[in-house]
């Protein structure tokens, strides 16, 4: 497309599924870390020696409870950027049906997210412990309901299917593929089989260590992957790269297996205040994020959703891969200057 051409974007044109969590965030310090074994820059699912660390983290005097979940926190921020019209992201995941369950409809409506929740009874609704020291977040999620997801009795029900088929941009993060491969793979064959665009983040080092199969089992189906430098290293041992050259990394990504050979996968690795590195067409190119003063920082947790977010307002309106990054790189440098994964009331960018 031409610069000039523009593209409105449509009702649930976005279409994303995933874990829709319930961040606590608190400041903490070394001590707790080492308490229950973590380190201060990871994601992590939550094991039985956590439970008290969910008890303990909400008696910290500062904490503070916001909608999270990976993927939902991306589509949240690619209608706040679009702003208009309301509902261009649609959600699917799973919540109880409990006080926390209520606190993440209300807010996927106030930000004008047209969430589907499949609702159960079994589990309560998930969690994210955000333990933060410094600008570095170590998160702990307990899933919960959100691992209870299930294909059969919301993806596939005829309604929900129509909105999946409305969209023409599909994002889920690799943090999904613990709880529901054959969803994401129904999607992803939707996806393909349209020829529309399926994007799907490493989301973590355990994912690409522990969650390999049902990663590279959907990865022909993957138009655009994202991931951070940390994520896309994991990566590259795991498939055996021999390298740790970034760009390096992100070519031998592009070149794997893909089915849709109309479009040549695009490989995105954001690498925090250092350049973002990114495939155009057969060339590796570096982006440069925006400058921001270290005192500015106030919480770095959902930055890389907030990339992806941004990165995603773009693309629905068939911007440029160029533009898609600088898309990108705002609302990365907007949420970074506040608690979790909040955004002022409207974008300033243009």
């Amino acid at each position: 497309a031409e610069p000039h051409d523009y593209y409105p974007p449509l009702e649930n044109m976005l279409f994303g599924m995933g874990n829709p969590l319930l961040d606590i965030s608190a400041v903490v310090d070394k001590d707790f870390l080492d308490k229950f074994g973590l380190k201060p820059n990871d994601q992590i699912l939550a094991e039985d020696r956590h439970k008290a660390l969910f008890e303990e983290i909400v008696k910290r005097n500062k904490v503070e409870y916001h909608a999270g979940g990976s993927t939902q926190n991306s589509v949240k921020i690619a209608q706040w950027m679009l702003q208009k019209p309301h509902k261009v992201a649609t959600f699917f995941g799973c919540i109880g049906k409990d006080r926390f369950g209520e606190i993440l409809k209300k807010k996927a409506e106030e930000a004008h997210v047209d969430a589907h929740y499949y609702e159960q009874n079994e589990e309560p609704t998930g969690t994210c412990a955000a333990c933060i020291t410094g600008d570095n977040r170590s998160l702990v999620a307990n899933l919960a309901a959100a691992n209870c997801y299930k294909k059969e009795k919301h993806l596939d029900l005829d309604s929900n299917w129509e909105l999946v088929k409305k969209a023409k941009v599909y994002y889920i993060a690799g943090f999904f593929l613990t709880v529901s491969p054959e969803s994401i793979l129904k999607v992803a064959r939707h996806a393909s089989d349209k020829n529309k665009i399926f994007c799907m983040n490493l989301s973590a080092p355990f994912i690409s260590q522990f969650f390999k199969e049902p990663l590279m089992e959907v990865m022909p189906y993957v138009d655009i992957l994202f991931g951070n430098e940390t994520e896309a290293a994991t990566f590259a041992k795991e498939l055996g790269f021999e390298t740790d050259d970034i760009a390096e990394i992100a070519k031998k990504t592009q070149n794997l297996p893909k089915e849709n050979t109309k479009r040549q996968r695009v490989v995105v690795f954001t690498q925090g205040k250092d350049d973002t590195v990114a495939t155009v067409g057969d060339r590796v190119t570096m982006f440069p994020v925006l400058d921001i003063d270290q005192n500015d920082i106030v919480d770095t947790n959902g930055a890389g959703d907030a990339f992806v977010g941004g990165f995603l307002s773009a693309l629905v309106q068939e911007h440029a891969l160029e533009e898609c990054i600088r898309a990108g790189h705002y609302a990365a440098n907007v949420i970074i200057r506040r608690v979790g994964c909040t955004f002022p009331e409207k974008p300033d960018y243009h």
